[in-house]
């Protein structure tokens, strides 16, 4: 889905997953959302399993835009009545070819599977009210919007 303010266009994608019983969001240096329809406890960065996007089936204006050097993107996570927000970049490196999970990072390391680099949050700093939500099983929807050419800085 597109959508337009004034100034700049912004791209979004959109994701939905369920929590699980051993969601923990622990990990200091990312965050995960993943196809895999089970999580063990060792999954400390996983905050909802069952995706039915993945990186590989986001649309070709969204990475585009992803792959921008400016690239600015917004995540929000809502569930169970509560939401969180994170800021991130994007980046030329991004391939998008993951087709099991989409991985936050707050580092600049970049593989298959990362999505956003340079993130304001990892699991570990999510709202504990949301992670209690999907601690309990409830569905997860994740919004990735990116503005490709901000003209202010996020951070």
């Amino acid at each position: 889905m597109t959508e337009t303010d004034a100034n700049q266009e912004t791209v979004s994608e959109q994701l939905q997953a369920t929590g699980h019983e051993n969601v923990t969001a622990e990990h200091g240096s990312t965050f995960e959302i993943t196809s895999d329809d089970y999580l063990t406890p060792a999954g400390d960065c996983i905050l909802a399993v069952e995706a039915d996007h993945v990186p590989s089936a986001f649309s070709e204006e969204f990475v585009t835009a992803c792959q921008q050097q400016a690239a600015r993107i917004t995540i929000t996570l809502e569930a169970g009545g509560q939401q969180d927000t994170i800021q991130a970049l994007g980046s030329p490196e991004l391939t998008f070819e993951s087709d099991r999970s989409a991985v936050v990072r707050t580092s600049n390391y970049i593989d298959d599977r990362t999505v956003a680099i340079a993130a304001s949050k990892s699991a570990g700093d999510i709202d504990r009210q949301l992670v209690e939500a999907l601690a309990h099983g409830k569905a997860l929807t994740v919004t990735l919007t990116v503005d490709p050419s901000p003209d202010h800085s996020i951070f």
